[in-house]
């Protein structure tokens, strides 16, 4: 009974690790070049991929995310070349974050407006209004101890690692133990039940979207501190990547259901597609083609589950 209810993730893991040996066997130099590279790099997507999971389980969406963390990576890199301390810095992009988040919840929640609409006209906006400030331009010239932090290069992938399977460790029990955990399954599932059953559904929904904010900022610090300069593009395409990965790894996008462990498994498997393509010698521009194909198909599945 215990393994049945992960049905879901032991397949995906099982799909995962069929394209490992696969790799192992035809291009036996990724995991010698690539493997450890791609998990550091990797890092920052799961963090955010947290984020969205609690998100479509709340049967909401936010697609601004990509937009939210490119503003919040800019943020945390001005005001450190500003002379603020690094901690400082860190709490400006996450309260830049949160404050987007809150925001984008307050009309979801409160207003009852569509947060696909929402958060499209959130994209846009921050997207355009990044692009005005800052025309394109990378933040450089930052200080010494912005840079993983001040540690070694591989002292800080392992710290960006780390931090990124604790947050979802973190959120993982969270979901499972917690009655705040929960509220967002009891929500997802069906709104009206879960009011009925004492629940208040629109703060759930908003606060969700404010963690989404605040793991969207974090998201962007553990990916702008493994660089000497901070792209203003740096989160293009990451809505696209995140919620594949979110889907793919088991959770409903109809709402009410999916784990962290799956949405870690999706991220493995959707981040190794584009290196798997070069090892592979085959083209990797099909990436973000491969990824729109594999959200169809589990949404396609999931919707046959649903049916049965």
């Amino acid at each position: 009974m215990g393994l049945a209810r992960y049905r879901r993730e032991l397949g995906l893991a099982a799909v995962y690790a069929a394209l490992l040996a696969a790799l192992r066997i035809y291009a036996p130099g990724f995991f010698h070049e690539q493997f450890h590279g791609l998990w550091v790099a990797a890092a920052p997507v799961l963090v955010a991929a947290v984020g969205m999971t609690l998100v479509i389980v709340a049967r909401e969406i936010d697609i601004s995310i990509g937009s939210l963390f490119s503003v919040c990576g800019i943020v945390a890199a001005v005001a450190a070349k500003s002379g603020w301390p690094m901690p400082w810095a860190a709490a400006a992009a996450v309260g830049a974050g949160m404050v987007v988040g809150a925001v984008n919840g307050a009309l979801v929640a409160f207003a009852g407006m569509p947060s696909i609409v929402v958060t499209l006209a959130s994209m846009v906006i921050l997207d355009q209004g990044l692009r005005w400030a800052r025309q394109g331009a990378e933040v450089s010239g930052l200080p010494a101890d912005f840079q993983w932090l001040g540690f070694s290069q591989h002292g800080g992938e392992w710290l960006l690692m780390a931090a990124a399977l604790g947050l979802l460790v973190i959120f993982a029990a969270g979901t499972r133990w917690l009655a705040a955990g929960r509220a967002v399954y009891a929500v997802g599932c069906d709104r009206e039940s879960a009011r009925l059953a004492g629940l208040r559904p629109r703060r759930v929904v908003f606060g969700v979207f404010v963690l989404m904010g605040a793991l969207a900022a974090v998201a962007a610090l553990l990916n702008a501190i493994r660089f000497p300069h901070v792209d203003a593009s740096a989160g293009r395409g990451l809505e696209l990547q995140v919620i594949a990965a979110v889907v793919v790894g088991g959770t409903a996008i109809a709402g009410g259901r999916g784990t962290m462990l799956g949405t870690l498994i999706g991220v493995a498997l959707l981040v190794s597609i584009a290196p798997a393509l070069t090892f592979l010698h085959l083209q990797a521009q099909w990436e973000r083609a491969i990824q729109g194909l594999i959200i169809l198909l589990a949404v396609a599945v999931d919707g046959l589950r649903r049916g049965r």
